[in-house]
């Protein structure tokens, strides 16, 4: 599912505009930025949590090369799920 598909079901659910179920899908995608770029996780219990873990510093190797070569430390963001989805997925 994608973000227009998203979009449409919710208004499929809700019964409300695409525009609004739009403007809730951004506002929701640009929360989860604003917390994870503070650093902050965004916990919704039952269904998951974004996360932002420190990757260290490693050693990799260049495909087309073959080289080894330095890849930098750096903060990534991850997702979580939490028990609920787990048990509906399994």
């Amino acid at each position: 599912m994608n973000k227009a598909a998203l979009i449409e079901h919710m208004a499929k659910e809700t019964k409300l505009p695409k525009t609004a179920c739009k403007s809730a899908v951004e506002s929701f995608i640009r929360a989860v930025e604003g917390s994870l770029k503070k650093g902050k996780s965004v916990v919704l219990t039952g269904f998951g949590s974004f996360v932002v873990m420190r990757r260290r510093e490693r050693v990799g190797i260049n495909p087309a090369t073959g080289q080894k070569m330095k890849i930098s430390a750096k903060r990534v963001p991850k997702f979580k799920a939490g028990k609920r989805l787990k048990d509906l997925v399994a």
